[in-house]
């Protein structure tokens, strides 16, 4: 796993992002062991609490659960992980639009343009 963290913004936010991705794509699966604070500290080259602040925001979110003496698990909750894959990909999708919108595209631009590269993805 690729750790990516840039300095443009808080370093708990990435390892959060990070994180639910994996989550959401099946590296860490529902009911799962996640690693501890600080093996996916050493894995991200972060200190342990920034990893410790991270994994808490998960918890607090539901992602993620602990059990005493056992550590932390992803959630069994199929639908709770799917309500965050689709408020992530909302976000990514709100952040495109954007981004086609500064470019000076249309909507009906943007949409056209995404029909043609879905045709040219499925080739």
């Amino acid at each position: 796993m690729t750790w990516k963290l840039t300095s443009d913004r808080p370093i708990y936010i990435q390892l959060v992002e990070k994180l639910q991705f994996d989550i959401i794509t099946g590296i860490y699966r529902p009911g799962e062991k996640l690693p501890s604070v600080r093996d996916l500290a050493s894995e991200a080259s972060v200190n342990p609490n920034t990893m410790q602040k991270a994994l808490a925001e998960l918890e607090r979110g539901g992602l993620v659960y602990t059990q005493r003496t056992a550590g932390r698990f992803v959630t069994d909750d199929q639908a709770l992980i799917r309500h965050i894959s689709m408020e992530l990909a909302a976000s990514h999708i709100r952040e495109f639009i954007s981004t086609m919108r500064q470019f000076g595209m249309s909507d009906h631009e943007i949409l056209n343009l995404i029909e043609e590269i879905m045709k040219e993805e499925i080739k």
